[in-house]
Protein backbone atom coordinates (compact mmCIF):
# COMPACT_ATOMS: atom_id res chain seq x y z
CA UNK A 1 0.00 0.00 0.00
CA UNK A 2 1.50 3.33 -1.08
CA UNK A 3 0.38 5.07 2.22
CA UNK A 4 3.05 2.93 3.86
CA UNK A 5 5.63 4.80 2.36
CA UNK A 6 4.13 8.12 3.23
CA UNK A 7 6.40 9.54 6.55
CA UNK A 8 3.33 11.81 8.29
CA UNK A 9 1.22 8.64 8.09
CA UNK A 10 3.67 6.57 10.04
CA UNK A 11 4.06 9.47 12.40
CA UNK A 12 0.28 9.75 12.77
CA UNK A 13 0.22 5.60 13.67
CA UNK A 14 2.92 6.38 16.36
CA UNK A 15 0.81 9.14 17.61
CA UNK A 16 -2.30 6.95 17.51
CA UNK A 17 -0.55 4.22 19.50
CA UNK A 18 0.62 6.41 22.35
CA UNK A 19 -2.58 8.38 23.07
CA UNK A 20 -4.25 7.48 25.84
CA UNK A 21 -7.71 9.39 25.43
CA UNK A 22 -8.52 10.07 21.40
CA UNK A 23 -11.54 12.12 20.86
CA UNK A 24 -12.58 11.85 16.97
CA UNK A 25 -13.92 15.18 15.79
CA UNK A 26 -15.90 14.66 12.24
CA UNK A 27 -17.83 16.83 9.44
CA UNK A 28 -19.61 16.61 6.11
CA UNK A 29 -16.91 15.37 4.56
CA UNK A 30 -16.48 11.90 6.16
CA UNK A 31 -20.05 11.66 5.38
CA UNK A 32 -19.75 12.68 1.74
CA UNK A 33 -18.10 9.32 0.82
CA UNK A 34 -21.67 7.46 1.96
CA UNK A 35 -23.20 9.70 -0.94
CA UNK A 36 -24.11 12.61 1.63
CA UNK A 37 -23.81 15.73 0.01
CA UNK A 38 -22.61 18.37 1.91
CA UNK A 39 -23.72 22.16 2.56
CA UNK A 40 -21.27 23.98 0.91
CA UNK A 41 -19.01 23.97 -1.93
CA UNK A 42 -19.96 22.79 -5.34
CA UNK A 43 -22.84 20.61 -6.05
CA UNK A 44 -23.25 21.10 -2.06
CA UNK A 45 -27.08 21.45 -0.25
CA UNK A 46 -26.74 25.03 -0.74
CA UNK A 47 -26.97 25.53 -4.50
CA UNK A 48 -29.63 23.98 -4.81
CA UNK A 49 -32.01 24.73 -1.86
CA UNK A 50 -32.75 28.20 0.23
CA UNK A 51 -30.79 28.16 3.06
CA UNK A 52 -34.36 29.79 4.92
CA UNK A 53 -35.71 26.78 5.07
CA UNK A 54 -33.49 25.62 8.01
CA UNK A 55 -34.16 29.31 9.85
CA UNK A 56 -36.18 28.46 12.90
CA UNK A 57 -38.42 31.37 12.67
CA UNK A 58 -39.23 30.68 8.86
CA UNK A 59 -40.06 27.24 9.97
CA UNK A 60 -42.68 28.05 12.57
CA UNK A 61 -44.22 30.41 9.52
CA UNK A 62 -44.13 28.11 6.86
CA UNK A 63 -43.78 24.41 7.61
CA UNK A 64 -46.06 23.43 4.67
CA UNK A 65 -43.79 25.21 2.61
CA UNK A 66 -40.57 23.53 4.20
CA UNK A 67 -40.94 20.07 4.89
CA UNK A 68 -41.31 18.68 1.51
CA UNK A 69 -37.71 20.34 0.96
CA UNK A 70 -36.44 18.88 4.32
CA UNK A 71 -37.44 15.42 3.30
CA UNK A 72 -35.96 15.80 0.26
CA UNK A 73 -32.66 17.47 1.48
CA UNK A 74 -32.22 14.58 4.40
CA UNK A 75 -34.59 11.88 4.39
CA UNK A 76 -33.97 10.49 1.02
CA UNK A 77 -30.40 10.51 0.87
CA UNK A 78 -29.84 9.24 4.62
CA UNK A 79 -31.96 6.77 4.96
CA UNK A 80 -30.59 4.71 2.03
CA UNK A 81 -26.83 6.15 3.30
CA UNK A 82 -24.41 3.19 4.57
CA UNK A 83 -20.98 3.58 6.88
CA UNK A 84 -18.47 3.96 4.64
CA UNK A 85 -14.96 2.15 5.86
CA UNK A 86 -13.90 5.42 7.97
CA UNK A 87 -17.16 4.98 10.27
CA UNK A 88 -16.00 1.56 10.29
CA UNK A 89 -12.25 1.86 11.47
CA UNK A 90 -13.93 4.61 14.10
CA UNK A 91 -16.53 2.10 15.48
CA UNK A 92 -13.47 -0.72 15.70
CA UNK A 93 -11.20 1.65 17.45
CA UNK A 94 -13.78 2.66 19.87
CA UNK A 95 -14.29 -1.14 20.76
CA UNK A 96 -11.02 -1.77 21.25
CA UNK A 97 -10.90 1.37 23.63
CA UNK A 98 -8.25 3.53 21.69
CA UNK A 99 -11.05 5.65 20.71
CA UNK A 100 -12.80 7.29 23.82
CA UNK A 101 -15.23 9.84 22.33
CA UNK A 102 -16.97 11.22 18.87
CA UNK A 103 -18.08 14.86 18.72
CA UNK A 104 -19.90 14.63 15.21
CA UNK A 105 -20.95 17.90 13.37
CA UNK A 106 -23.37 15.39 11.04
CA UNK A 107 -26.85 14.78 11.35
CA UNK A 108 -26.82 11.34 9.66
CA UNK A 109 -26.31 8.96 12.53
CA UNK A 110 -23.87 6.99 10.37
CA UNK A 111 -21.50 6.42 13.20
CA UNK A 112 -24.01 4.74 14.89
CA UNK A 113 -24.66 2.56 11.73
CA UNK A 114 -20.84 1.31 12.30
CA UNK A 115 -21.79 0.40 15.48
CA UNK A 116 -20.37 3.31 17.84
CA UNK A 117 -21.67 4.31 21.10
CA UNK A 118 -19.68 7.28 22.30
CA UNK A 119 -21.22 9.88 19.83
CA UNK A 120 -22.16 13.05 20.83
CA UNK A 121 -24.27 14.57 18.36
CA UNK A 122 -23.63 18.23 18.13
CA UNK A 123 -26.20 19.77 16.17
CA UNK A 124 -28.94 16.98 17.20
CA UNK A 125 -30.17 14.41 14.41
CA UNK A 126 -32.51 12.84 12.14
CA UNK A 127 -33.76 10.03 13.58
CA UNK A 128 -36.05 11.85 15.92
CA UNK A 129 -38.83 15.04 15.62
CA UNK A 130 -39.36 17.35 18.25
CA UNK A 131 -42.76 18.94 18.55
CA UNK A 132 -43.02 22.92 18.89
CA UNK A 133 -46.00 22.63 20.93
CA UNK A 134 -45.77 19.98 23.60
CA UNK A 135 -41.92 19.55 23.51
CA UNK A 136 -42.21 15.97 23.01
CA UNK A 137 -39.98 13.56 21.07
CA UNK A 138 -40.95 11.10 18.46
CA UNK A 139 -38.11 8.79 16.56
CA UNK A 140 -38.97 9.24 12.31
CA UNK A 141 -40.62 5.85 12.53
CA UNK A 142 -43.58 6.21 14.82
CA UNK A 143 -44.94 9.17 13.11
CA UNK A 144 -47.15 9.30 9.62
CA UNK A 145 -44.41 10.95 7.59
CA UNK A 146 -46.61 11.30 4.73
CA UNK A 147 -48.40 14.24 6.50
CA UNK A 148 -47.40 17.68 5.20
CA UNK A 149 -46.28 19.36 7.89
CA UNK A 150 -45.48 16.40 9.45
CA UNK A 151 -47.76 16.48 13.03
CA UNK A 152 -47.50 15.30 16.49
CA UNK A 153 -49.47 12.39 17.48
CA UNK A 154 -50.27 13.08 21.07
CA UNK A 155 -51.25 16.91 20.08
CA UNK A 156 -51.54 18.03 16.50
CA UNK A 157 -48.55 20.41 16.88
CA UNK A 158 -45.76 21.10 14.20
CA UNK A 159 -43.18 18.33 14.36
CA UNK A 160 -39.48 19.31 12.98
CA UNK A 161 -36.19 17.51 12.99
CA UNK A 162 -34.42 17.23 16.32
CA UNK A 163 -31.50 19.09 14.86
CA UNK A 164 -29.91 22.31 15.04
CA UNK A 165 -31.75 24.68 13.10
CA UNK A 166 -30.48 28.56 11.71
CA UNK A 167 -31.45 30.68 14.90
CA UNK A 168 -31.23 27.91 17.24
CA UNK A 169 -28.85 27.21 20.45
CA UNK A 170 -26.16 23.85 20.51
CA UNK A 171 -28.27 21.26 22.85
CA UNK A 172 -26.89 21.84 26.25
CA UNK A 173 -26.30 18.33 27.01
CA UNK A 174 -24.54 17.91 23.68
CA UNK A 175 -22.79 20.99 24.04
CA UNK A 176 -21.25 20.38 27.69
CA UNK A 177 -20.66 17.27 26.75
CA UNK A 178 -18.22 17.82 23.62
CA UNK A 179 -16.60 20.35 26.24
CA UNK A 180 -15.78 17.98 28.56
CA UNK A 181 -14.61 15.06 26.08
CA UNK A 182 -12.11 17.76 24.26
CA UNK A 183 -10.40 18.70 27.16
CA UNK A 184 -9.86 15.09 28.41
CA UNK A 185 -8.20 14.62 25.05
CA UNK A 186 -4.55 14.09 24.66
CA UNK A 187 -5.23 13.42 20.91
CA UNK A 188 -7.81 14.90 18.73
CA UNK A 189 -8.48 13.99 15.12
CA UNK A 190 -10.21 16.31 12.46
CA UNK A 191 -11.96 14.41 10.26
CA UNK A 192 -13.99 16.20 7.29
CA UNK A 193 -14.12 19.52 8.88
CA UNK A 194 -13.27 22.75 7.24
CA UNK A 195 -13.47 24.66 10.86
CA UNK A 196 -15.91 27.19 9.11
CA UNK A 197 -19.28 26.15 11.65
CA UNK A 198 -19.40 28.10 15.45
CA UNK A 199 -19.30 27.43 17.99
CA UNK A 200 -18.09 23.69 16.94
CA UNK A 201 -15.17 25.14 14.85
CA UNK A 202 -13.99 26.38 18.26
CA UNK A 203 -13.41 22.59 19.74
CA UNK A 204 -10.40 21.79 18.17
CA UNK A 205 -8.72 25.28 19.34
CA UNK A 206 -9.68 24.38 22.88
CA UNK A 207 -8.27 20.73 22.66
CA UNK A 208 -4.82 22.37 21.12
CA UNK A 209 -4.99 24.95 24.10
CA UNK A 210 -5.38 21.92 26.51
CA UNK A 211 -2.30 20.54 25.05
CA UNK A 212 -3.54 17.64 22.99
CA UNK A 213 -1.67 17.23 19.36
CA UNK A 214 -4.05 17.75 16.55
CA UNK A 215 -4.20 15.32 13.69
CA UNK A 216 -6.20 16.40 10.23
CA UNK A 217 -7.57 14.72 7.72
CA UNK A 218 -8.87 16.47 5.18
CA UNK A 219 -9.37 16.56 1.35
CA UNK A 220 -8.22 19.99 1.00
CA UNK A 221 -6.34 22.09 3.62
CA UNK A 222 -8.39 23.92 5.96
CA UNK A 223 -9.08 26.52 8.98
CA UNK A 224 -6.89 24.57 11.39
CA UNK A 225 -3.98 23.06 9.03
CA UNK A 226 -1.83 25.97 9.18
CA UNK A 227 -2.66 27.10 12.53
CA UNK A 228 -3.11 24.25 15.04
CA UNK A 229 -2.64 21.07 13.11
CA UNK A 230 0.33 18.77 14.18
CA UNK A 231 -0.10 15.94 11.29
CA UNK A 232 -1.77 16.93 8.20
CA UNK A 233 -2.89 13.89 6.28
CA UNK A 234 -4.54 14.78 2.73
CA UNK A 235 -7.09 12.03 1.02
CA UNK A 236 -10.36 10.50 1.41
CA UNK A 237 -10.79 9.69 5.03
CA UNK A 238 -11.90 5.68 3.74
CA UNK A 239 -8.43 5.40 2.66
CA UNK A 240 -6.67 7.03 5.10
CA UNK A 241 -8.27 5.46 7.96
CA UNK A 242 -7.69 2.42 7.55
CA UNK A 243 -4.34 2.28 5.71
CA UNK A 244 -3.56 4.32 10.03
CA UNK A 245 -5.82 0.63 10.85
CA UNK A 246 -3.17 -1.53 8.93
CA UNK A 247 -0.31 -0.05 10.57
CA UNK A 248 -1.06 -0.25 14.00
CA UNK A 249 -2.06 -3.99 13.44
CA UNK A 250 1.00 -4.79 12.11
CA UNK A 251 2.81 -2.68 14.80
CA UNK A 252 1.11 -5.36 17.47
CA UNK A 253 1.47 -8.17 15.39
Amino acid sequence: MKHFKDHNLQKAAQLLEGSQYLVAFTGAGISAESGIPTFRGEGGIWDRYDPIILDIEYFKQNAAKAWPKIKEMFYKTIDKAQPNPAHKILAQWEKRGLLKSTITQNIDNLHQKAGQKQVIEFHGNTRDLICLNCNKKWPVKKVDFNQNPVKCPVCGGILKPDFVFFGEPIPSQAYQDAVNATLQADLYILIGTTGIIMPASLLPYEAKKNGAKILEINLEPSNYTNTITDIFLQGKAGQLLPALEEILLNKNK
